[in-house]
């Protein structure tokens, strides 16, 4: 058999994404996966699908991601739960609900429809909320998917298009070139690493660390929530650079259940439930939604989110390496941006004109940095 056009790295929706767009595209494509499709942080995630305006270049890429996903709709399996249910970003004082008046302005400003509502609006939109928040921002086009079950869909599409899909083969190396795992020595005309957290440990040099987070899920209490719901501070939280952070986010299920979040630490790969975290992510929930302890919690886990040091994702060549591309470093973002990646890297790879611009996502931008973020 001859060698393939690529070798995509890691099964994660990050991963799939980018294998589904290169076969599509006409490309002999192989994903290898350590484990199986749809595992480690993709598994481990939220599920959001959300336009975020934390920087120009974030986004333009949530945008597409979300048009694209849009697009997609009609073809996905119930499986993938994906809902439409909107985001609401809550302003807890005049403050923050002047910021959320100048989100509005830059989504209309990109033609992403989104609305301030006032504390009347909130608590009619989502009533478990408390009484003397200042009100908010619903961004309606926005929702929810069930991660693995997209991410796996997507593997099978690029499958369903010539693709090959080889799980359950850890790689312990690579090049532009080539990829060797335990049983044997792959070689393509190109690899990709989509490794995730774990990237840097296959292509040395790459500015992206693990940065642990716990979620919780609840059982079944349908209506209890009725759109994804975040403050509006959690963009601070998600970009503390040092330290444990939480913030208030929760979503709806299509079963019925409430999952919570959030939560952020660097402590490497530690597998260790931090239960004093937990506990401050759930209060901070709390604050927010009473009665939210009230409800049932089945269980908790931990994730490990892929960050680098300017928020924003490594897509593009490594320059390093002829013939190495990264498609990584996502951190809470892997899910909203999967499709936008891969159309991104597509774009790059084969010539294309670029769906965006892709000067800030260059992953050599912050070779530099690593060290100093390490």
């Amino acid at each position: 058999m001859r060698a393939p056009d690529a070798i995509v790295v890691g099964g994660g929706i990050v991963g799939a994404a980018c294998a589904r767009e290169l076969a599509l595209a006409g490309l002999a494509v192989t994903l290898v996966e350590a484990e199986f499709v749809g595992g480690g942080a993709t598994a481990a995630g939220m599920g959001h699908i959300v336009v975020m305006d934390d920087s120009p270049a974030q986004f333009h890429l949530t945008a597409l991601s979300r048009a694209l996903l849009d697009e997609l709709a009609p073809a996905l399996p119930d499986s993938v739960e994906h809902d439409r249910c909107g985001t609401l970003w809550v302003a807890e004082d005049a403050d923050q609900l002047a910021a959320a008046r100048l989100k509005a302005s830059v989504y209309a400003a990109a033609s992403v429809e989104a609305g301030v509502v006032d504390e009347a609006g909130l608590r009619r939109l989502e009533p478990a909320l408390r009484q003397g928040l200042a009100g908010g921002l619903l961004v309606p086009g926005d929702g929810v998917v069930y991660p693995p079950a997209l991410a796996r869909w997507l593997a099978e599409d690029a499958r369903r298009h010539g693709a090959e899909l080889r799980e359950g083969e850890p790689v312990a190396a690579l090049d532009g070139r080539s990829v060797t795992t335990a049983r044997g020595r792959l070689e393509a005309g190109l690899v990709v690493n989509a490794a995730g957290a774990a990237a840097p440990l296959l292509t040395a040099g790459l500015p992206i660390v693990p940065r642990r987070g716990h979620l919780v899920i609840t059982d079944r209490h349908p209506g209890f929530c009725r759109h994804q719901v975040l403050e509006l501070g959690y963009l601070a939280s998600a970009h503390a650079s040092t330290g444990a952070s939480v913030a208030f986010n929760v979503q709806p299920r299509v079963t019925g259940q409430v999952l919570i979040g959030s939560s952020r630490e660097l402590v490497g790969w530690d597998r260790t439930p931090n239960r004093s975290l937990l506990g401050r992510m759930l209060r901070r929930a709390g604050e927010f939604m009473p009665a939210l302890a009230g409800l049932s919690a089945l269980r908790s886990w931990i994730g490990f989110r892929p960050a680098t040091p300017d928020n924003l994702p490594l897509i593009g060549p490594w320059g390093r390496a002829e013939g190495l591309w990264i498609a990584a470093g996502h951190e809470g973002l892997g899910i909203t941006t999967a499709l936008g990646t891969a159309r991104l890297l597509g774009d790059l790879i084969l010539g294309r004109t670029p769906s965006l611009d892709p000067a800030p996502f260059m992953p050599d931008r912050l070779a530099e940095a690593t060290a100093a973020h390490a």
